[in-house]
């Protein structure tokens, strides 16, 4: 049964599979639809990176426990081999000896706190990688709506250089919500890291995925904007 408060892989996953068929049905030599592919392909690597984060990592879990015990033995030993007793001894001898034991206590003290989070480190850095591909997806669908400019219906001022107009204005609006879509659904594929692993540098690195897309949308907006007025312009000169 599905938490309606939580995001479904699964869900996002069909949704972007239904976007690429629908892109495909309009557009289907467009580099929309092939950027929408490899949103697809993200998404279903991010189902398996989300299930991998959510498990604890009963193997490494259990090596950094030997680890620690091995080296909390190696530390008893060592004591149990030094001659606490203070007779004959200078002080120099003894500060010999609590130097010693302070800085093995640090070394054990360093790779316990080294091994305890490594689980978590492996887990934020394939978190990182993914979300940064997503954050490059979101870069890409922005480079697609870049030249696609409403106004060249209303001012027939191309030169030899300008974009070249080949969707007629319904299609030029469909390709932009498109484009939108596929912006927004980077941003929940990128959701999905913070929702399992919530962790400060992942939860940053989201939110920032998410301002990109959310620019991106504004700015794909208002191009729907201009050319449904344009629409309207056209339909009431008849």
């Amino acid at each position: 049964m599905t938490n309606p408060t939580r995001l479904e892989p699964e869900k996002i996953i069909e949704t972007v599979d239904i976007l690429e068929k629908r892109i495909s049905d309009r557009f289907p030599d467009s580099g929309l639809r092939k950027v929408c592919l490899e949103l697809l392909q993200l998404s279903k690597q991010t189902k398996k990176n989300v299930s991998y984060i959510s498990k604890p990592n009963i193997t490494l879990r259990l090596f950094s426990f030997i680890i620690i015990l091995i080296g909390l033995g190696g530390l008893i030993f060592s004591f149990s081999l030094v001659n606490m007793e203070t007779t004959n001894r200078t002080l120099h001898d003894l500060l010999q000896i609590t130097e010693g034991i302070f800085n093995n206590l640090i070394l054990i003290g360093g790779g316990t706190l080294f091994l305890v989070t490594m689980e978590s480190r492996i887990k934020r850095k394939r978190a990182l990688k993914s979300i940064n591909e997503l954050r490059v997806i979101s870069h890409v669908i922005d480079m697609h709506q870049l030249s696609k400019d409403p106004y060249i219906y209303d001012f027939n001022k191309s030169t030899k250089h300008s974009p070249k107009r080949i969707y007629t204005k319904f299609e030029l609006q469909r390709y932009l919500d498109y484009c939108s879509e596929a912006s927004s659904l980077t941003a929940k594929v990128a959701a999905l890291y913070a929702q399992s692993l919530p962790d400060d540098v992942i939860v940053s690195s989201v939110n920032e995925v998410e301002v990109l897309t959310t620019g991106l949308s504004r700015k794909i907006w208002q191009k729907i904007r201009i050319l449904q007025n344009l629409t309207r312009e056209d339909k009431s000169n008849f």
